[in-house]
């Protein structure tokens, strides 16, 4: 412990002795009759007692100073993925390497601090030798490490794979995060061994009823040349391609281009196998499954306007962006020529115009059934606007304009807004709105309400109604070209969250309102085998309020005919389940519940995929893993190699002890046998007046 004194310090250390030295003074100073050694020890004990008074009432600080060490922290990572038990090189003893590497751990625990770690799809402690992971991410591992030792004294990172990471991409451009040499065990056999596949299927996830469209397959063959196989896809279940295939060479590549035809709605599953060749050394690469979802026509969008003008463009491309959407452009004249009942949204761009006269367009707009989303703004005719639709009533007049920001309104929840959007929308500039306060006439599901300034009003600026099972949308203001360059010139060229706020309006005014009581559904339609399949539920009372009281049950049944039985958990105002992981199939629920007098009933279908990425690729990549090591100053080992490791962590001089130092202030004040201390004082000087006469 040392002292922190300042010149502050020592000054008022001498004013408070000084003070000290005058009181004793005062107190002793005539007491002659005294004796003399009595009267200078009494007068100490003062002088000693009054300066520590004095200078705690000044709060000084104690300055300690403590050491704390740091042991090297050596992190062993194990691949765990299926490639490392599925191909064993020649000569590998699979039962040493454990005993080994655990004996690594151990004679390295002796000096250093050990965290041992296994990887592939996800990371766990310790060593798991069983190699059943689905993939293999060291890039995440690298990460987590990055995040978890943070500022830590690592000494070193000894990782041992085969180098095959297929998901996370290579960790290459992350070990130089970890600021510690990294050394690689090289696992796996880098000899090329006979082995058919498909490498990959590139399609379309959407098709259109009745249309023609062609998948892609990727066909890869290693040391096969003059094998013959064949290719087959099959739409559920049924045979419907098949092509022989020959292949030339040892290390053979192939696209091989199918044409298929979307015969039915819904989601189809189509597998694409590769009859398997003598002497694989896998044959679960040679089949994979697709998942293709087939849609009637797209919803056909027609923006009506009667001059051009930068926000349409910008609604165009938005809404174009969902290949669910077929978007058309009609000004002024053309408006009129326009079959109405071809359309399921009409977009209604500052309609009724003060510039052009589209009483007849009007008409037909009143007497189509497609939803209508109005967009306000300074070349709208209000007085037109109130006469056409009931719902809202604008009080302001033509030719007045105000700037008007966003504020989203916490309360809706028709579709998602998520923080970041929420955010972002409300940075956006404004928009140009006719002045005026809009009367809502009814029920209004409400996105955005109008903020002036810096004052958040109740006036809704973009909002959803409902008339006679017709969807009406508004929006009060232009300029919506301006949200989408403000986005694009902060941050990308990309406008996500224009985009996605322009595509999920649409999306729900275009979509026929869902009257049923009781709802389930799948967070996706296909699940990898390594995921968790998630389902909702959501059940209405007769006022299609939501509630939660009664209990939902669901069977879930494979293709085997195998059940798995489930019972939904509550949220807030609906329900939820997580059925874990499932094994590969194609699955059908049926969900169950039942409230007050009545009994409910939904199902559903969904696939759980096969994962083959492991299966992908067999040769091991040991140049990645010396790669690796020689950037971060480590060395690459093989399996029989491991244990000289040992010697080479505790050669390496940059692997130390670190010591830290930690300072600590503390008032003097706290300290309390300091006050004993001045207690004892007082009380020794006090029984020695006493005891000699003085009061």
């Amino acid at each position: 412990m040392s002292d922190s004194f300042t010149i502050y310090s020592l000054l008022t250390l001498t004013g408070a002795l000084m003070i000290g030295v005058l009181f004793a003074w005062l107190l002793y100073g005539k007491t002659s009759y005294l004796n003399t050694k009595l009267r200078y020890a009494l007068a100490a004990m003062r002088v000693v007692s009054l300066t520590a008074i004095g200078f705690l009432l000044f709060f000084p600080l104690i300055r300690s100073i403590s050491y704390t060490p740091e042991k090297p922290l050596i992190i062993i990572g194990q691949d765990n993925s299926l490639s490392i038990g599925n191909i064993i090189p020649a000569g590998f003893n699979k039962a040493k390497y454990e005993q080994d590497i655990q004996l690594l751990a151990r004679k390295l625990g002796e000096k250093y601090e050990v965290k041992i770690y296994n990887f592939s799809d996800s990371i766990k402690n310790g060593f798991d030798f069983s190699n059943k992971g689905k993939l293999s991410n060291a890039a995440r591992l690298i990460a987590g490490l990055n995040d978890e030792y943070l500022n830590r004294n690592v000494g070193a990172v000894i990782i041992a794979s085969d180098g095959i990471f297929n998901r996370g991409g290579s960790p290459l451009y992350e070990v130089n995060k970890l600021k510690a040499p990294v050394y690689t065990i090289a696992l796996g056999d880098t000899i090329p061994k006979k082995d058919l596949l498909i490498a990959n299927i590139n399609h379309n996830d959407l098709v259109y009823l009745n249309n023609e469209f062609n998948i892609e397959v990727q066909v890869q063959a290693f040391e096969a040349k003059g094998q013959e196989s064949s290719i087959a896809v099959l739409e559920n279940g049924k045979k419907v391609y098949e092509e022989r295939l020959s292949i030339t060479s040892d290390a053979f590549v192939k696209n091989i281009p199918v044409r298929l035809k979307a015969s039915k709605l819904g989601l189809l599953k189509y597998t694409v196998q590769l009859r398997p060749v003598q002497h694989e050394v896998s044959e679960k690469n040679n089949e994979q499954n697709l998942f293709v979802e087939v849609i009637d026509t797209r919803m056909k969008v027609l923006i009506a306007a009667a001059g051009a003008h930068p926000d349409i463009a910008a609604l165009k491309q938005a809404i174009g962006l969902n290949r669910n959407f077929e978007v058309k452009v009609a000004l002024a004249e053309e408006l009129n020529a326009l079959n109405l009942n071809d359309y399921g949204l009409l977009v209604l761009y500052q309609l009724p115009s003060l510039a052009y006269d589209a009483n007849l367009f009007m008409n037909k707009v009143a007497a189509a059934k497609a939803a209508v989303w109005y967009i306000l703004g300074g070349q709208s005719n209000i007085n037109a606007f109130n006469q056409v639709q009931k719902q809202v009533n604008f009080t302001g007049g033509n030719n007045t304009m105000q700037e008007t920001y966003s504020h989203v309104n916490p309360g809706f929840t028709a579709f998602d807004l998520d923080e970041t959007m929420r955010k972002r929308i409300e940075v956006f500039d404004p928009l140009f709105a006719p002045f005026g306060k809009p009367v809502v006439q009814g029920n209004a599901a409400v996105v955005l309400n109008q903020r002036i300034g810096k004052i958040s009003t109740d006036y809704p600026q973009l909002f959803f109604m409902t008339e006679n099972g017709r969807k009406m949308g508004f929006l009060i203001g232009e300029g919506l070209w301006k949200w989408k360059l403000s986005e694009a010139g902060e941050s990308m060229p990309e406008t996500p969250v224009f985009n996605s706020l322009l595509s999920k309006a649409v999306q729900y005014l275009s979509l026929k309102d869902d009257k049923r009581k009781f709802k389930v559904y799948t967070s996706k339609n296909t699940f990898d085998e390594n995921e968790n399949v998630l389902l909702n539920a959501v059940l209405y009372n007769d006022s299609y309020i939501a509630i939660n009281a009664p209990d939902v049950s669901i069977s879930i049944k494979n293709d085997q005919g195998k059940e798995y039985k489930f019972l939904f958990s509550r949220t807030e105002m609906a329900y939820q389940l997580d059925a874990g992981a499932l094994p590969p199939g194609n699955y059908t629920y049926v969900a169950t519940t039942a409230f007050g007098a009545h009994k409910y009933r939904a199902q559903g279908i969904f696939f759980v995929n096969t994962m083959v990425a492991e299966y992908q690729q067999t040769t091991a990549n040991h140049q990645l893993l010396n790669s690796i090591s020689v950037q971060t100053g480590g060395k690459m080992y093989m399996p029989q190699q491991l244990l000289g490791l040992v010697d080479e962590i505790k050669e390496n001089q940059e692997i130390r002890t670190l010591s830290y130092e930690d300072r600590k202030y503390e008032e003097l004040i706290n300290f309390k046998w300091l006050f004993g201390f001045i207690m004892a004082l007082l009380a020794l000087e006090w029984f020695f007046r006493k005891r000699n006469g003085e009061i």
